[in-house]
């Protein structure tokens, strides 16, 4: 795993994420925003203590490993393409934490999703993070899970936040509130797939 200083990590403030889409997105990962690891490795959600890798394996939604803290490789792009799977963040640009983004940066990245997301039609949306889930779309009495509303045509969901932060989360229980809209993706789940309502 690299090592960063916090010089090196705050020489990333601001860089920007590309997104990982490839030719047939069927679920799209909605982060909040890259953080500063994520901009050192150029790899979403790529924190040493982010649950979003471990969880996915866990609930069978990819079925090799991923050392996101050292960088994804070409090897595990292409797998996650394989596997129907896109990621992308609502606002672009990194910072330390999430609560940096201004509310503004929130509603206009929610417009940016939905342009994101008429362009390349997944059958499904996860926003991980509801807190600002309801600030990018102006709905403050929002809940996880299926929302009432698609987004451009994709089913739209909202699960938890897989960053160490949120305390409330373990890998079990993100592995399966991920599940959820994977099945509804059309995702086949790998041996290690929760029941549904465990």
């Amino acid at each position: 795993m690299p090592r960063f200083t916090r010089a090196e990590l705050e020489s990333f403030r601001d860089a920007i994420v590309p997104d990982l889409l490839g030719p047939d997105v069927r679920l799209l990962f909605v982060g909040i925003n890259p953080g500063l690891w994520t901009a050192a490795t150029q790899t979403h959600f790529a924190h040493p203590v982010n649950r979003f890798y471990p969880a996915l394996l866990l609930a069978g939604i990819l079925e090799h490993p991923v050392d996101q803290a050292a960088g994804m490789t070409d090897e595990d792009r292409d797998r996650l393409l394989a596997r129907g799977l896109g990621i992308t963040n609502l606002a672009p640009r990194a910072t330390a934490r999430a609560d940096e983004l201004t509310a503004e940066e929130l509603r206009e990245g929610g417009l940016r999703l939905e342009e994101l997301v008429r362009r390349t039609a997944p059958r499904v949306v996860a926003v991980a993070g509801i807190t600002a889930y309801r600030k990018a779309f102006g709905v403050p009495g929002a809940a996880l899970g299926r929302q009432p509303v698609d987004l451009a045509g994709a089913e739209l969901w909202v699960v938890p936040n897989p960053s160490g932060l949120n305390a409330h989360e373990t890998v079990a229980s993100l592995a399966e509130a991920y599940a959820a809209p994977a099945r509804a993706a059309g995702i086949s789940l790998g041996r290690a797939g929760p029941s549904p309502g465990r």
